[in-house]
């Protein structure tokens, strides 16, 4: 046989070769056959790709030729959903949905069973997500508030650059008086955006900060105020006693402030996060939630478990370290992401 990337340059005769000189058949495809270049996958796809394969390895070959469905598709189903941080709660539910479908015949094969999983899952994640508030005050206030090391600083950070390159002025109150390098590091973020921040390290009341930058926006005609807090646990009720008392001092610096409260959650600690998020929100009221370090972990899952528990919508995911890599959540895509199946 003729080695492809010579066939490639050879030139097709006028004439038709003899019988003799013709291909066999079954020789047709050898000879015509090229590999076909597949489009790179997103970033997105990538960044995912832990959570990703502790969903989907195994799933290819269970599924691979099966027409009829079983016990066993499910049980597998079951475990890829808890192994990825879904949750007792969500995958039972899930798991019952899928039989129900199959019960009544509206799924007979594994394709469809796949299908069905994924429409589930993003229908999950879509019945608590909501548009994006507008910005009817100036200044929006936002209030972050997370436990220590979840990535609130940066996530400010990354936050604010997203609402500059949206075209709105942006400020940032350095509320975190507690750890010593939390201003100078967000000091660092607003030079690195040209963005304002109100705060220096010598000051340790974080109330008169947040009243300050609140005053300081008004004056400037900031349109979004993005208020950093100490990072603290969800048990350590002193602390979260002070993060209620900052929100009475935004309230009485602009009336109705903040006008959301974006809890920032690390991924990588899967169901401890769904506890953090449940005494977050009975102290503060959190309107939605900000899930970090997606791209590493394979308990991308825990979203689900979230959504589920909480009803409140996830406003943005980190799955990186670059400015960029913060984005707000598009749960058709997590979940296709999720389960291998962006469109090449």
């Amino acid at each position: 046989m003729v080695p492809q990337a010579i066939l490639s340059e050879q030139v097709v005769p006028d004439v038709p070769p003899s019988p003799a000189t013709e291909p066999e058949p079954a020789d047709l495809p050898a000879v015509l056959s090229a590999p076909v270049q597949e489009k790179p996958k997103s970033r997105f796809w990538q960044q995912l790709s832990r959570s990703r394969q502790s969903f989907t390895e195994g799933l290819g070959d269970l599924f691979l030729g099966k027409k009829a469905l079983d016990a066993e598709i499910l049980e597998e189903i079951e475990t890829r959903l808890i192994l990825a941080d879904v949750g007792q709660t969500t995958t039972r539910a899930l798991i019952q949905e899928l039989e129900r479908h199959i019960s009544r015949k509206q799924i007979n094969d594994a394709d469809a069973l796949f299908e069905k999983l994924r429409e589930l899952m993003i229908a999950r994640l879509q019945g608590v997500q909501r548009p994006r508030p507008p910005l009817r005050h100036r200044p929006h206030v936002i209030l972050m508030c997370g436990i220590n090391g979840a990535g609130k600083t940066t996530t400010i950070g990354k936050l604010a650059h997203w609402f500059q390159h949206s075209g709105q002025k942006v400020m940032l109150a350095a509320g975190d008086t507690f750890r010593a390098a939390a201003v100078e590091q967000l000091i660092a973020w607003g030079a690195r955006n040209d963005i304002p921040v109100i705060g220096e390290p010598s000051r340790g009341d974080a109330a008169s900060v947040l009243f300050d930058a609140v005053q300081a926006a008004r004056a400037r005609g900031t349109e979004v105020l993005i208020a950093d807090t100490a990072g603290r646990l969800h048990t350590q009720g002193g602390l979260m006693d002070e993060l209620k008392k900052l929100t009475r001092v935004l309230d009485k610096a602009e009336p109705g402030a903040p006008h959301e409260v974006l809890l920032v959650l690390d991924a990588s600690i899967g169901q401890n996060a769904l506890n953090q998020a449940r005494q977050f929100h009975q102290t503060v009221g959190v309107t939605g939630l900000v899930v970090t370090k997606l791209d590493g972990t394979a308990k991308g899952g825990i979203v689900f478990a979230i959504a589920d528990a909480l009803q409140l919508p996830i406003e943005f995911i980190g799955v990186g370290e670059a400015l960029d890599d913060l984005r707000p959540f598009d749960p058709v895509a997590y979940v296709d992401s999720l389960l291998d199946r962006e469109t090449p």
